[in-house]
């Protein structure tokens, strides 16, 4: 099992960096590990989030894991000065992993998904919010 770390990612203009700060780790099956950017808004509600678990499945043949990430739009009421979460980014993912496949093939797919989602063509199509045609 990996050990939770902050995470380190590019932010959109491919230069400056931005840190997922460790804050809750998964404590067993079912419970989400929790990172959250904390270098953004003035309150946690404010923060964007993942969220990573992991359990048994497939009666135990399989491991499934879920994120979720959530990314939420503020704003600061001119009239009040209240800074609130006025809509959200939602984007979610599930998959299982056989426990009777190689380590090699296991690590494949894993790399091969993180560099899929990390794309120029399907950044653009969550960017545009539509697929390629």
């Amino acid at each position: 099992m990996p050990a939770i770390a902050n995470i380190v990612v590019k932010k959109n203009d491919g230069t400056t960096d931005i840190t997922y700060t460790a804050v809750v780790p998964s404590s067993g099956d079912g419970s989400n590990a929790i990172w959250k950017s904390q270098s953004v808004g003035t309150s946690p509600a404010h923060q964007p989030e993942f969220r990573l678990s992991s359990r048994e499945a497939s009666n135990g043949a399989k491991r499934a894991l879920r994120a979720t990430f959530i990314y939420p739009q503020i704003a600061t009421d001119t009239t009040t000065s209240v800074t609130s979460v006025i809509d959200r980014v939602v984007i979610s993912a599930d998959w299982t992993m056989p426990k009777g496949m190689s380590q090699t093939d296991l690590n494949e797919a894993a790399s091969q998904l993180g560099n899929l989602l990390a794309a120029t063509l399907v950044k653009d199509s969550v960017k545009t919010g539509y697929a390629p045609t």
